[in-house]
């Protein structure tokens, strides 16, 4: 078993109704929890690093993690750089062994969009890794991507469609109401389903990536809160609306927020329930357990990708 990249990945899950987990990893524990889920469900995987996890572990680190993962489980894993700021980034993790990376150039005008992203992924190609790009911006804030709602944009399908067309890019990350963070809508929660539908009519070979996409689970959320927390008005995508979502191209599903707050919620309870102990493996131990539960609730019953591996 190997890295592998995200094609076959997804060319199996677009022609069916599931996602693949695109999960973001920071420490060992969070990785075991994922994997372990995975290998328990027989799901494709997709291990994501940030700016903010290269930054804190260091590559090497989560590369040899990573590998250590998939010695242990047997697992094909996709390695994927999460929101690649520039061309050198993404050049670095190609060169790094990573078997996926995203250019987001979403801050960018269309034009300077395209052209980083066909540069990007002329380079990627050209050593067998496959490109995501974005286009269209979250609101919300996750590590250095801030964007606040004022400027927010919706994915415009017809840009979409050029857009692919230009670039040669293998998925799309498309922004059509989901936000980076634990605050993600103020009144009802909305996903434009109709834009959706317009751009999978449009690009319809294409897979379809939809970033910010944790639910922000209540219990996490109330544990949090009980153990000393302040994340009030917390509130994430419904899960029926992310079932919906597969069955328009969406393909990958990334989920952060939702593997911090199972984390923290469980070593904030352990620390309250037990004030005398000071040993990390008491705390990090079932803190792993927690994402692992919550990663299996994921893939059954919000991406419908178990046994899909």
């Amino acid at each position: 078993m190997a890295l592998v990249t995200t094609k076959d990945m997804f060319a199996k899950a677009i022609k069916s109704d599931y996602a693949v987990g695109a999960f973001n990893v920071n420490n060992m524990e969070i990785i075991q929890g994922i994997v372990d889920a995975a290998v328990e469900e027989n799901a494709p995987l997709i291990l994501q690093v940030s700016a903010g996890a290269r930054k804190y572990a260091k590559p090497v680190y989560l590369m040899k993690l990573v590998e250590a993962a998939i010695e242990d489980t047997g697992l094909d894993i996709a390695l994927h750089l999460d929101h690649g700021e520039d061309f050198e980034i993404c050049k670095k993790c190609v060169d790094d062994g990573f078997t996926s990376v995203m250019i987001d150039g979403s801050r960018l005008p269309l034009k300077e969009n395209i052209e980083l992203t066909k540069r990007v992924v002329d380079y990627a190609h050209s050593k067998g890794v496959v490109v995501e790009a974005e286009l269209g911006r979250l609101a919300g804030v996750e590590d250095n991507v801030s964007v606040d709602e004022r400027s927010a944009t919706f994915t415009d399908p017809e840009e979409a469609a050029e857009f692919v067309e230009k670039t040669g890019v293998d998925s799309l990350a498309i922004a059509i109401g989901t936000s980076h963070g634990a605050y993600k809508f103020k009144g009802d929660p909305y996903l434009d389903f109709e834009r959706l539908e317009k751009i999978q009519e449009l690009i319809p070979d294409t897979p379809l990536v939809l970033h910010g996409a944790s639910t922000v689970l209540p219990e996490f959320v109330e544990r949090c809160n009980n153990y000393g927390g302040k994340i009030a008005g917390a509130q994430g995508v419904p899960e029926e609306m992310l079932r919906k979502a597969t069955k328009y191209n969406i393909c990958k599903i990334n989920i952060d927020t939702d593997l911090r707050l199972a984390m923290t919620a469980e070593v904030r309870r352990y620390l309250a329930e037990n004030p005398s102990e000071f040993d990390p493996r008491k705390y990090l131990g079932p803190a792993r357990e927690a994402i692992k539960a919550m990663v299996q609730h994921k893939i059954k019953n919000v991406l419908n990708a178990s046994g899909k591996r």
